[in-house]
């Protein structure tokens, strides 16, 4: 457990059986979009989550990456049970997320929180920021009214921010200094484990990196789990030990983060690097574009899911899709090219 803000919030010791913190065993999640024709019964669904299994170390960060379109967001939302799973299993240490009533779920709300992408659309803005994080502490019950100003002031602080700002409301600040309220609305439970949900998308570049290096201290500071979901991979190489690469709801591949930027593997994890910009005008890499459309996740394609769009593909491809295979220590890949 992360160490405590203050002395108000009582710490639980959990007895750790192992290092896999949170584990997803084969995740879906479809919606359902209606009905296939006047005259059919037969019912249509979108597979935005088709599968989907990976393991996250305690105090370790995964990035999940992808086209928008490819799940990584409901992945995100579905281990919170913000939305609901089709199938699957989500256990945070031994407790099986997704079988727990609502009692118990309330209850492990605390360990399990989440940064969203839009700083000003996830703030209320008739509420100011002291109101917000007072309100987090006492619905979990964390701190009495004359600690809770106290606690406030200390979250701000942990957060880059100055204790006089919890009578404003969140149009009185900036991008940045509200995403670090976001920050600091989730860290008031005194979660373990969180998912930053595009967190620095909607900020200038310079702001970026504070909000990164911010997430990096009180990750080593709280000894916090992340699962932090982007699509822009130079954001994840800063802040990511492994990462998973999905498109159209299942994986294409999972390695360590280093290893992945140095040998990927497969060509749609290719493709997304070598869009990635370098920052020097002396040096070239190949460009690979990628034909065609991203199919419907209502009916995707046969096969592997990026058989269509991928410049390498093979006859078997179209037919059977491949499943992910360990090619290296650490490294796997769901592709032909490497039997």
């Amino acid at each position: 457990m992360p160490q405590c803000l203050c002395a108000y919030v009582p710490v639980i010791k959990v007895k750790i059986v192992s290092d896999c913190f949170l584990q997803v065993v084969n995740l879906k999640k479809y919606f359902e979009v209606g009905k296939g024709g006047f005259f059919s019964s037969a019912k249509s669904f979108v597979r935005a989550v088709d599968g989907v299994s990976f393991e996250i170390e305690r105090g370790k960060t995964l990035g999940l990456v992808g086209e928008s379109g490819s799940g990584k967001t409901t992945v995100g939302r579905v281990i919170l049970r913000l939305i609901e799973a089709t199938s699957g299993e989500v256990r945070l240490e031994d407790v099986d997320v997704l079988r727990l009533g609502r009692k118990e779920l309330r209850s492990l709300r605390s360990r399990m929180q989440i940064i969203f992408q839009d700083p000003y659309g996830s703030l209320d803005p008739r509420m100011s920021v002291g109101g917000m994080l007072g309100e987090a502490l006492y619905l979990h019950h964390l701190a009495g009214r004359r600690e809770r100003k106290e606690r406030i002031a200390e979250l701000l602080n942990l957060v880059g921010l100055r204790p006089e700002h919890m009578s404003r409301y969140p149009h009185e600040f900036s991008g940045g200094q509200r995403q670090r309220i976001g920050i600091a609305r989730a860290l008031a439970v005194e979660p373990d484990f969180i998912i930053a949900d595009e967190p620095v998308s909607a900020l200038d570049v310079s702001i970026q990196a504070q909000i990164l290096n911010l997430l990096q201290e009180l990750q080593e500071r709280l000894h916090l789990t992340y699962l932090f979901i982007a699509h822009d991979l130079s954001v994840v190489k800063h802040i990511s030990d492994e990462v998973v690469v999905m498109y159209l709801g299942k994986i294409m591949e999972r390695a360590d983060c280093r290893e992945l930027f140095l040998q990927p593997l497969h060509p749609y994890t290719r493709a997304l690097l070598s869009a990635v910009p370098i920052p020097d005008p002396r040096r070239r890499k190949e460009h690979l574009v990628l034909k065609g459309d991203i199919p419907s996740s209502i009916h995707p394609p046969r096969g592997c899911r990026f058989h269509n769009r991928c410049p390498q593909v093979m006859d078997k491809c179209k037919e059977t899709e491949p499943r992910l295979k360990r090619q290296r220590d650490n490294h796997t890949v769901a592709c032909y090219l490497y039997p």
